[in-house]
Parts: C-alpha cells; sequence; structure tokens
C-alpha cells in the first residue's frame, strides 16, 4: 500500500491489532447466526509525509452506511463543548445572520442546533442516514453526501460560499484527504473561516491510547501534517487551540493562504516545534505503541479472570467504538463482561460487533448491581462516574484500561 496523501511507499509499521469487524458495524439479534466480516486493523506511518494511517481494507460507503449508531447528542458534556464552541467562534468572529454556516459530517445535529438557535443561518453535510434524519428532526437543513471537491462544487454553487466551515472528528474519518481538503479550499468564501477538531497523534502515542485505532479511522493527525496537506489545497493554519476531548485534541483554525485575514498566532508554531522535540518526524517515536498495547491487555485480561474466579461481576459502559478494538484484541467475550450498557437507544437491544457482547439499557446497573463497571470510552469516565455514583451505594467501583488500569 502506498500512502493515502503522499503516495509514497508505507514501510513503517506503528501496530497490528490482528482482525476485527467495524467498530460501529453493532448486530441485530437476528445477525447473530451470521458470519461477521473480520478484516485486518493493522496501521502504518508514511516517513516521508508522516501520516500515520490504517491498512485499506473497507469502504467508507461501507462503514458510515445508512444504518449507523453513533448519534453525537448522546454525551452531555459533547454537547455542552459543542454549545462553548458556537458561543465563542460567534464572538469571535462576529457571525451573524449575514453569514453562512456549514458543517461538515452534522451527525444528528447535535452542534448546528445552537447556530440555528442564535439566528445564524446554517446546513450540513452528513452521509449516514440515521444521523441525518435525527438532525432534520431538530429543523436542520442537512445534505445526505460523502463530502469531497465534487460535492463541494455542487453545494457551492446551490447553497453559496461558507463563511464557517466547522469538521469535528471527521478528517480522520476519510480515506482520500486531499480530496476531502480540496472540498473545504471550493466552499470557503474568501475570507472565511475553516475549523477542524481531531485527536492529536502525540496524545494518542504519549498515553498508549490504542483503542482509539480502528477501521473508520484512516489518519491520525498532528498540527505539522495537517499543515502540509492543507498548503497543497492553498490554506494554511493561522490558530490552534489544545482541547481535552478524546483524550487530547487540537482544534485547528485555517483560511485561505492568499485571501484570508486572520494573522497567525504564536500557538501554531510552538506546537509545531513541540511535534519536532517529541519525534513526531522519526521512526524510533512510533516504536512504543506496540508494547504498550500488549501490556494493557494483559493487565486487563488479568483482571477480569481474576475477578471472575472470585465471583465478582463485571460489566461495562459505554458502547463506544474505542471499546470495539479494545474488546476485540484483547479476546473478551461475555463469560468476562456480561453486558455493556449505553445510554443511546440506537445501540440498545445490539450486541457489539467482534464480541457478541449485549448492549442494555443504564437502568440494568440498578437492577443488577454489579461490583465493576469497565468505562470502555475512558474519556468520558468523569462524567459517567458523576452520573452513576449511586452503584457507589453498594461497594460497586469504576474501572478505566487505558492508558493503565485504574479502579475507583
Amino acid at each position: 500500500m502506498n500512502c493515502r496523501a503522499c503516495q509514497s511507499p508505507l514501510r513503517l509499521p506503528l501496530i497490528d491489532l490482528g482482525t476485527a469487524p467495524p467498530s460501529n458495524a453493532f448486530l441485530v439479534q437476528s445477525a447473530l447466526n451470521q458470519v461477521e466480516n473480520w478484516v485486518p486493523l493493522k496501521v502504518m506511518v508514511c516517513e516521508h509525509c508522516w501520516l500515520v494511517q490504517t491498512v485499506d481494507y473497507r469502504s467508507a460507503e461501507t462503514l458510515f452506511d445508512a444504518d449507523y449508531v453513533y448519534f453525537s447528542s448522546y454525551s452531555s458534556s459533547w454537547l455542552a463543548h459543542a454549545r462553548r464552541y458556537v458561543e465563542g467562534v460567534i464572538e469571535r468572529f462576529s457571525l451573524d445572520e449575514r453569514h453562512r454556516v456549514v458543517e461538515i459530517a452534522a451527525n444528528d445535529g447535535y452542534l448546528l442546533q445552537y447556530f440555528a438557535a442564535a439566528g445564524i443561518p446554517c446546513w450540513g453535510v452528513e452521509p449516514t442516514a440515521s444521523t441525518a434524519r435525527a438532525a432534520r428532526a431538530k429543523g436542520l437543513e442537512i445534505r445526505e453526501a460523502f463530502f469531497g471537491a465534487g460535492s463541494a462544487g455542487e453545494l457551492s454553487a446551490e447553497l453559496g460560499r461558507a463563511d464557517l466551515i466547522i469538521a469535528n472528528n471527521v478528517l480522520a474519518h476519510v480515506p482520500d484527504i486531499n480530496d476531502f481538503l480540496a472540498g473545504f479550499s471550493l466552499l470557503l468564501a474568501p475570507t472565511g473561516v475553516i475549523t477542524f477538531e481531531f485527536p492529536h497523534l502525540l496524545r494518542l502515542l504519549e498515553a498508549h491510547q490504542f483503542d482509539t485505532l480502528y477501521h473508520e479511522h484512516y489518519s491520525y493527525l498532528s498540527l505539522s501534517v495537517v499543515e502540509r496537506l492543507a498548503l497543497t489545497q492553498g490554506l494554511e493554519v493561522f490558530d490552534v487551540e489544545q482541547l481535552a476531548t478524546h483524550g487530547g485534541s487540537l482544534r485547528l483554525y485555517l483560511q485561505h493562504r492568499d485571501d484570508g485575514r486572520q494573522q497567525v498566532t504564536a500557538a501554531v508554531a510552538r506546537l509545531r516545534q513541540e511535534e519536532q522535540l517529541a519525534g513526531l518526524d522519526s521512526a524510533a517515536r512510533y516504536a512504543t505503541l506496540a508494547p504498550a498495547a500488549e501490556r494493557i491487555k494483559h493487565d486487563f485480561l488479568r483482571f477480569l479472570l481474576e475477578a471472575k474466579a472470585t465471583g465478582k461481576r463485571v460489566v461495562g459502559y459505554g458502547a463506544a467504538a474505542k471499546g470495539n478494538t479494545l474488546l476485540n484484541y484483547a479476546g473478551v467475550r461475555q463469560d468476562l463482561l456480561a453486558w455493556v450498557a449505553d445510554a443511546s437507544p440506537h445501540k440498545q437491544g445490539r450486541y457489539l460487533p467482534g464480541s457478541r457482547i449485549p448492549v442494555v439499557s443504564p437502568a440494568r446497573l440498578l437492577e443488577e448491581r454489579p461490583d465493576y463497571v469497565v468505562v470502555l470510552p475512558w474519556n468520558l469516565v468523569d462524567e459517567i462516574s458523576a452520573e452513576w455514583a449511586s452503584i457507589q451505594t453498594w461497594g460497586g467501583r469504576f474501572v478505566t484500561v487505558v492508558p493503565e488500569l485504574t479502579i475507583r
């Protein structure tokens, strides 16, 4: 395979997580008698442009289908994050009813609803029919499409160019990242602004977040890599913020390189230097993740086996994609993790891909009073443990696995 960004041959491995089905391919009961499509989950590093990327086995159309089950609005902390972003960006760029806002991968309208409430014209692009329906139910205008240069040209001709384009946690999800970025250049107004949010590769490596590797994530990104790719499309990064979301994320602000009016901030140079000092452009930096993942897997299995041997009941909370990577890499099944609770009704009554562990309503926690609750979306552990603090009344405890096994 060649690099999806620069076409150089890929030779440097980051990690091989064996095989797994797509992490959001949840099963209905009737599918339990059918064969799942397990494919290799391997991640490589391009030593020319330093883009970290999965080896291609599945198409985006297969991964992001009409029955997609990830809905953003079921996390209160994520909704609060979206609201703060909208309030901040409206103030920073003096947005009002004269401006157009577009969100790429608008999901269920979790973010655009706040622009609509502020009276700012907005619309979204979303390829999955299930989440697009939910966004339209909020009164939002949604175009069902995979975004790229072709669809951007059509949208620009139909709706006009955008003063602000938002793309949260989608830049990593596209197989043709160059075509995707080209679409932003075409859709953005001459003095408009783009914001990208994505998990920071440096934090992934530092905290051994191997469970965030799955087939839907085609790329794992740094400031330096996105800067280089954006410049090929005439876009420049003029500011960056470091966020706590998803275990450590970046929010980049971009503009047309020739037409933009925003000054490049010192934060860009500082983070660029931090990435360089951390060795993100050195092969040696990528040798530490695989052994760390193996250690985490062994610690997790040891905990589960000891709990079972002593008669303790262990369940999970949060049917997240990262949890499916962990469970399938570790080979965990229902005998060690009885079920996983999730607040989203779109996941309840289904089964996790690969492990086939049932997904249930969180009310089951109060009914069965388990000894341990493994929070699979560890980035939300504070939110979940606060919401379900009542499990401590019977001695129940919360557990996270990444970056190390922690019982609280």
